[in-house]
């Protein structure tokens, strides 16, 4: 059975999280309110992604947490992850679907093109994601998501909506009450002098009104 798409989607960052402190601060976010922790490392180090995402599998196993791994399906087979964020193509869907196999999670990027989510949806994505809704500083060049993306989403739309980019906890309620069902963040969260606090505050949100 797939875990559940719904509420706090952490994103981890190698620029954020020294080595060090790497498992102290993903143990804390994930104590504290995540729904699902994303491993995302642009860096080309094998052995240090792979000794990475084995634990941070089983730290969200420990807790009952959704597990994903950004862009590689390889290692997501391999750590035996919940699933995987790819970008959009026919090709690289049904490669990760043939590899991951059908009870794995498949999410789908689609920047601010609601065709494109559609058409994931199609292939059989278990969710999408929208973004940039606001300036990142993690990606600073990012095309930029309307808010009527959400809306649109959750009148056309029956798979999970995430919405990333930018967001914080003074801008994040617009999103979840424009549709997000997720919001996916790094700088708030791993950036927070008190990743605890911001994760609460986060997933708060979700359950208020």
């Amino acid at each position: 059975m797939k875990k559940k798409l719904h509420g706090l989607y952490a994103i981890t960052d190698e620029k954020l999280m020294s080595v060090d402190d790497f498992s102290s601060m993903a143990e804390t976010a994930l104590n504290s309110g995540v729904s699902v922790l994303q491993y995302r490392d642009k860096s080309h180090n094998t052995e240090k992604r792979l000794a990475q995402a084995l634990q941070l599998k089983k730290m969200c196993d420990q807790n009952n947490i959704t597990f994903i791994i950004n862009d590689d399906v390889d290692l997501a087979v391999a750590v035996d992850a919940d699933g995987v964020h790819i970008g959009i193509n026919d090709s690289s869907y049904a490669s990760a679907r043939e590899l991951l196999g059908k009870n794995k999670i498949i999410g789908v990027t689609c920047y601010n093109q609601f065709e494109t989510a559609l058409q994931a949806e199609r292939l059989g994505a278990d969710y999408i994601a929208f973004g940039s809704f606001f300036a990142s500083s993690v990606k600073p060049d990012a095309v930029v998501a309307s808010r009527d993306l959400l809306l649109r989403a959750k009148q056309e739309l029956s798979i999970p909506v995430c919405a990333i980019g930018g967001i914080t906890l003074y801008n994040s309620a617009e999103l979840i009450n424009a549709g997000a069902d997720m919001l996916a963040i790094i700088t708030g969260v791993f950036g927070a002098d008190d990743i605890q606090l911001a994760c609460e505050s986060f997933n708060e949100l979700f359950y208020q009104g």
